[in-house]
C-alpha cells in the first residue's frame, strides 16, 4: 500500500467516525421521528434545553429548543430581558469546542455535508470558494438580526419580531415549516409572500451547498458567527509542528471551510473537523486539547510561536 493511499484511508476513518458522531447528535436532537406523521410538537421538559446546534424548535421530531430561536424569543419580549440563560450554554459549548460544535453537532451541518455529495455532469471536480468578504455576512446576521434586531425593532405593544427565524432560517423552512404545512391543511390556506420568500432563501442555500461546502456555514449562519468568536480562545482546538510540516498544501486542499490551518491554526472559520490532520503526511497536526496555534520544537518541549 502506497503511503497516498494510507493517508487517503486515515481520511476516510475520521469522516465514517464523524459522521457517526454526527448522526448520534441529531438523532438525539430530533428523537421524535414519528411526530413527523401527525405534525404534533414536542413541548416537554426537554424543549427547556437548548441543542448546540441549528435544529428548528417548530420541527415535529424536534426535542431541544434552538438557540437562536430562544435568544430572539428572550431578547424580543415585551420585558426587554437579555437571555442569560442561552448565552450560557452557547459560551459553554464555545469555550469547551469553539467552531467543532458544526462539524460534530450541528443537524444543519450534516444536511449541507450531504447536499454537497451530490454528482451533477456540471458540477466539476475543482473545490469553489466564496470571496473572503462573503464570511463576514454572518456576522451581521448575528448581531443585526439576531441580537440587535428584535429589541430595536418593536411593535406597537413593544414586542419585537424574530428576524432570523422569521425570513431567513432555511432549517426552520425545512425541519418545520414543510412538515407542519404537509400534516396541518388549516395552515395551508394562510400562506403568503413570506413563506414563498423562505421557500426561495431554502432553494437558495440547498443549490449553494451542492455546489460549495457548507455554504450557509460560511455566509449566513449566526452559530457559526458565535462559534468563530469562540473559537480564539477555546479548548479545543488545531495545532501545527512547524519543524515536521513540509508544506505540502494537502491540509489547506482538504479543508471545508477553505482555511490554511499552517498560517492560521486558530481561524474563526475553521470548524475543528479533523480532515486537516488526517490527510497531513507529516503527521504535523494535531486536534484536541492543548497548545494552540503554531508550535515548534526545541530541545524536546513545544515552544508556542503563534496563537
Amino acid at each position: 500500500m502506497t503511503e497516498n493511499s494510507k493517508i487517503q484511508d486515515k481520511g476516510k476513518i475520521q469522516d465514517i467516525r464523524r459522521k457517526l458522531i454526527q448522526i448520534a447528535a441529531f438523532g438525539f436532537t430530533n428523537s421524535r421521528m414519528s411526530d413527523f406523521a401527525t405534525g404534533k410538537l414536542y413541548t416537554g421538559r426537554w424543549k427547556n434545553f437548548c441543542a448546540p446546534g441549528l435544529n428548528c424548535y417548530s420541527c415535529p421530531a424536534a426535542t431541544l429548543s434552538c438557540p437562536v430561536g430562544a435568544l430572539q424569543a428572550v431578547n424580543g419580549s415585551m420585558r426587554f430581558d437579555f437571555s442569560f440563560y442561552v448565552i450560557g450554554i452557547l459560551l459553554a459549548f464555545g469555550v469547551l469546542l469553539g467552531r467543532a460544535v458544526c462539524a460534530f453537532l450541528c443537524p444543519f451541518g450534516l444536511f449541507q455535508e450531504l447536499l454537497y455529495k451530490i454528482k451533477l455532469p456540471g458540477k466539476d471536480k475543482k473545490k469553489r470558494k466564496l470571496p473572503a468578504w462573503s464570511r463576514w455576512i454572518k456576522y451581521i446576521v448575528l448581531f443585526g438580526m439576531v441580537l440587535l434586531g428584535p429589541v430595536v425593532l418593536t411593535n406597537s405593544v413593544g414586542s419585537g419580531d424574530p428576524l432570523f427565524c422569521k425570513y431567513i432560517c432555511p432549517a426552520g423552512t425545512l425541519e418545520g415549516g414543510i412538515p407542519l404545512i404537509l400534516t396541518h391543511p388549516e395552515l395551508r390556506k394562510a400562506l403568503g409572500w413570506l413563506f414563498s420568500w423562505k421557500m426561495a432563501v431554502l432553494i437558495a442555500v440547498v443549490t449553494g451547498s451542492i455546489f460549495v461546502q457548507r455554504f450557509f456555514c460560511k455566509i449566513l449562519c449566526p452559530l457559526g458567527a458565535f462559534y468563530a468568536i469562540c473559537n480564539h480562545f477555546s479548548f479545543y482546538h488545531i495545532s501545527v509542528d512547524q519543524k515536521k510540516c513540509i508544506h505540502c498544501d494537502r491540509c489547506e486542499a482538504v479543508c471545508p471551510m477553505d482555511v490554511d490551518p499552517v498560517k492560521t491554526p486558530c481561524s474563526g472559520e475553521c470548524i475543528c473537523c479533523g480532515r486537516c490532520a488526517a490527510h497531513c503526511p507529516a503527521s504535523a497536526i494535531t486536534l484536541g486539547y492543548g497548545k494552540a496555534g503554531n508550535t515548534q520544537r526545541e530541545n524536546g518541549a513545544d515552544v508556542k510561536i503563534s496563537r
